[in-house]
């Protein structure tokens, strides 16, 4: 079997699994066997492929087909320009969540000083070691409460040489000292609404890190009424939502007696971020 032969074979099997992407997964999967770039692809198509190349390509095509995400086969996505460690502990960094980490930089860059930062749910830690990695900061503290995911963002720290202290914790449980910057992506979308999304989310991704209850809002009720106690006067939070969340989790802040609060939205012009101040 030559190259060609095995790559279109790859997108057969993805289009008959209803794989929207499958002539761009076929050719991610391919490249990682086979370390052909798309320059060279046209050079060696012709080659004629090992048999343990092609039981290999075969083996990651037969995991897309059951809609195993790409990036838990790969075992790495990029999110600011930056590549993360993933498996099925953490969530798929996703181009959304940037605009948090946009929206941080922006603060952390009108202070005076390098802040301590604190990014409760940290799963992979992208949000964290971005911030780390693109301005300074004093202090960097990630929190989740499944030990799995934690070793995923040590692992994720060391790669991208950020020092940072990754604490087991439901929550602010075994959270210490104040922070200038709070971030949060965490869980968010309502129980009833997992059934029916994509099999590569809900029969993949870490159930733990998207169930937010009956409503989607129970983690910003928790965030929203302990957060006050571990940010420093002037402290600012900053936290992912879905599309529809605006509102309440605004409302949510309010009640909890946060100042300046602002809505940003992504780059298809959905509201994605809440961001607010505490009281000096």
């Amino acid at each position: 079997m030559t190259l060609e032969e095995l790559y279109q074979e790859g997108i057969h099997k993805l289009e008959a699994s209803k794989i929207a992407e499958a002539r761009l997964d076929a050719w991610y999967l391919l490249e990682s066997i086979t370390g052909v770039s798309r320059g060279l692809y046209i050079l060696h198509r012709s080659d004629v492929m090992e048999p343990e190349t092609v039981d290999a390509y075969q083996s990651l095509i037969a995991k897309r087909a059951e809609r195993i995400p790409l990036q838990y086969i790969l075992g790495e996505q990029e999110f600011m320009g930056i590549s993360f460690l993933v498996n099925e502990h953490v969530l798929i960094p996703r181009q959304d969540t940037e605009i948090l980490v946009e929206q941080v930089l922006k603060a952390a860059k009108e202070l005076p000083y390098a802040p301590d930062v604190l990014d409760m749910c940290t799963g992979s830690g992208c949000i964290l070691i971005s911030i780390a990695s693109l301005t300074r900061v004093n202090q960097a503290v990630g929190a989740d409460c499944s030990k799995e995911a934690l070793d995923v963002a040590k692992k994720n720290g060391q790669r991208s040489h950020v020092e940072a202290m990754w604490l087991e914790s439901n929550l602010f449980e075994n959270v210490t000292g104040t922070y200038d910057i709070l971030t949060s992506n965490p869980p968010y979308i309502p129980t009833s609404v997992i059934g029916t999304l994509e099999p590569e989310v809900k029969d993949h991704e870490p159930l733990l890190a998207l169930d937010g209850t009956e409503d989607g809002l129970a983690f910003y009720r928790l965030i929203g009424k302990q957060a006050g106690s571990y940010l420093k006067p002037g402290g600012q939070i900053f936290l992912e939502i879905g599309c529809e969340q605006a509102a309440d989790v605004c409302r949510i802040l309010q009640e909890n007696e946060y100042l300046d609060i602002q809505v940003t939205k992504d780059y298809s012009g959905l509201d994605r971020v809440v961001s607010a101040r505490k009281k000096s």
